[in-house]
């Protein structure tokens, strides 16, 4: 019997990525959560998803990034369905805040 072998992204990972993949479209730029999680594991990307919204909610409760819904900065504790990240002006003035 063969086992899939598993691959593991770490969270320091995801947090780099969608901060460099949201810094790179600016303030006025959004990405999509899938991207990221294709960019990190284009053959799973699908099992990285709540992770990413995970730490989205928290890079975004550090001020760090914005979570966008209808193109609207949302409540990074209440929000549903498809979403959208955008860098801060913050991230830019201070760099990154802890999460």
């Amino acid at each position: 019997m063969s086992r899939k072998r598993g691959f593991r992204v770490s969270d320091e990972s995801i947090v780099e990525t969608i901060l460099q993949m949201c810094a790179a479209e600016d303030v006025e730029g959004q990405v999509k959560p899938e991207d990221v999680a294709m960019e990190l594991h284009p053959s799973d990307w699908q099992s990285l998803l709540k992770r990413i919204r995970l730490t989205s909610r928290q890079l975004a409760e550090a001020g760090n990034i914005h979570i966008l819904r209808k193109g609207k900065p949302a409540d990074p504790n209440d929000f549903k369905g498809v979403y959208r990240l955008r860098i801060t002006p913050h991230f830019f003035e201070h760099g990154i805040e802890s999460i």
